[in-house]
């Protein structure tokens, strides 16, 4: 039998695997999030408190994703009962609701399509994995934590602004790019567009490195 632990990784700017999986709002599959962003996130465990920050977080958030016509997605290998346990204990204890479903990924399917199994972390655990999918079911984004090291949403938030707004106007993003700052012209690809360059009306500090305003 082949071990789920070991297959392929997934590739950027190529189909997300596909699944379909209980979660805490019903049945889910890729499919169901077509037309729209997808951040499908994994958390190492139920009722542990690096996990129970991410989540509460994430769920503060969840307008905002919902305003870039992103969805959020959980997953963890527990079950469905374990998360509505955790789910209702976070609203309880903290008083944070839970708004969007979680995968119950026992079988581990999931997880290892998606390269969430790290045998250097843990075998039957889940890393910090995120991944950000495309309206058209394409994978644009992959970022990996450590059990101990809980990610920062508001950088994930970020990173699917940054992904969208690349992609609408044609252009590349800096170093933590935020709302109304300069964004990066695609360098000229010829020896002749490189010695026109500084004549295009750009913010130009070199041929290979331009920006402008939005």
């Amino acid at each position: 039998m082949t071990d789920q632990t070991q297959l392929p990784m997934p590739r950027l700017n190529e189909p997300a695997p596909d699944f379909d999986a209980p979660t805490t709002h019903g049945p889910r599959t890729l499919a169901d999030y077509r037309g729209k962003w997808l951040v499908l996130f994994s958390h190492p465990a139920d009722f542990t408190p690096v996990c129970t920050t991410e989540f509460m977080a994430f769920a503060r958030r969840q307008d905002d994703f919902a305003a870039l016509n992103a969805e959020l997605l959980g997953l963890s290998i527990d079950s469905h009962y374990a998360h509505i346990a955790w789910v209702r204990n976070i609203k309880e204890k903290f008083g944070v609701e839970i708004g969007f479903p979680i995968i119950a990924d026992l079988s581990m399917q999931v997880a290892a399509a998606y390269g969430m199994i790290q045998p250097g972390a843990s075998n039957t655990a889940a890393v910090r994995a995120t991944f950000v999918i495309d309206p058209e079911g394409v994978l644009r984004a992959m970022v990996y934590y450590p059990m101990n090291a809980g990610r920062s949403v508001d950088e994930i938030h970020r990173l699917v602004l940054a992904l969208q707004t690349a992609e609408q106007n044609g252009c590349a993003m800096p170093e933590n790019w935020q709302p109304g700052a300069p964004v990066i012209v695609p360098p000229p690809s010829t020896a002749e567009a490189a010695e026109a360059r500084a004549g295009e009306g750009y913010d130009t500090v070199d041929w290979y490195f331009s920006t402008r305003a939005l």
